[in-house]
């Protein structure tokens, strides 16, 4: 590990006016940032620790939206979250995630901007673009099970590794950014993040002068929830594909369906095709073969991943089926289906 400064932020007020050398790097929990830094992979002279930030530590929920501290733990959230039946989707995903103790310091701001997983980002030895950009992606041409296979490009297939972006996606979120001349903006997640193209090293719309202080989650109607996460083990392991989704029903009808996927994209994956196909849709098998064929109809497999559009039909429909089941039972219900 490269020798680094470290400077300190207390209050919001500290980031106006921030002094930072070039390449330096915020962080909070620490959980992806020490490993990378470990490994070679990320090299900075100075880090902004953002541990003691006490301004963004809490959960206020308001009228028409709920407002969640950036340095907020995963755990935190995803005890408040279970208790909130319009949240249930995001309480689910994160306690999904990970380990208990790496849960109890993730940050909410840390885990949306953590780095892919990708086997080969990590390793110096193997051409990365993201990690150096132009020197090509080793993972076209190698094993790439884990790999994306929608928003993919010449330049990158890596996956971005979280669950919660995944839900909070679903949920319509907002992230809070605040720079440091104290400028405050707020963006969809949906916008956030940036697909590969031939930039794959530029992951989000964050500037150079800006940090995420909250993500804003509007009150919603989203019926009942699940998230459904398929992975090699049953924790401490990645999404090979994940399905957040909400459903509202009137009859057979699709009222509003609240959709998500992970492990199958460049970003979160918020699937716009499938939406439109259901929304005001009857529910039937039929239907949801339509608008998963539409998702995929520009995905991409590379070898090792050529089992992905199937798994992620297969997942998409278990779990549409088993929230229309549960509503058919029990009446059009605000709240969680977990699994046995």
């Amino acid at each position: 590990m490269n020798p680094f400064s470290v400077q300190h932020i207390k209050r919001t007020q500290d980031i106006t006016g921030l002094s930072t050398e070039d390449g330096a790097k915020y962080i909070a929990g620490g959980t992806n940032l020490i490993d990378l830094m470990k490994l070679q992979v990320e090299t900075p002279p100075q880090l902004i620790n953002l541990s003691q930030w006490e301004d963004e530590q809490s959960i206020a929920e308001n009228d028409d939206h709920f407002r969640i501290g950036a340095m907020v733990t995963n755990t935190a959230l995803a005890n408040y979250a279970y208790h909130k039946p319009s949240l249930s989707l995001l309480s689910q995903a994160l306690l999904s995630g990970a380990t208990v103790q790496l849960r109890n310091r993730a940050t909410t701001g840390g885990n949306l901007l953590q780095r892919t997983r990708c086997y080969y980002f990590y390793d110096t030895t193997k051409a990365c673009n993201k990690r150096q950009p132009g020197s090509g992606c080793t993972a076209l041409t190698s094993m790439n099970r884990i790999h994306a296979i929608l928003g993919t490009s010449n330049d990158c297939i890596a996956t971005h590794p979280s669950d919660m972006a995944v839900a909070m996606m679903a949920l319509d979120s907002q992230v809070e950014l605040t720079s440091k001349t104290g400028e405050v903006r707020n963006i969809p997640l949906r916008d956030f993040y940036c697909v590969p193209g031939s930039t794959p090293h530029i992951e989000n719309v964050l500037k150079y002068d800006e940090v995420i202080t909250a993500v804003i989650i509007p009150k919603q109607r989203h019926g009942t929830q699940y998230y459904r996460k398929v992975r090699d083990r049953s924790s401490y392991a990645f999404a090979l594909v994940s399905v957040g989704a909400g459903l509202v029903l009137k009859n057979d009808t699709i009222e509003k369906l609240t959709l998500a996927f992970g492990g199958v994209g460049t970003k979160p994956w918020y699937p716009a095709s499938a939406i439109k196909v259901l929304t005001g849709a009857t529910f039937s098998d039929d239907v949801l073969d339509l608008a998963i064929d539409a998702e995929l109809a520009d995905s991409k497999v590379y070898g090792s991943n050529n089992f992905k559009p199937d798994l992620l039909r297969n997942t998409f429909k278990s779990v549409l089926n088993s929230l229309y089941e549960h509503q058919r039972e029990s009446g059009d219900h605000e709240g969680a289906l977990y699994e046995n």
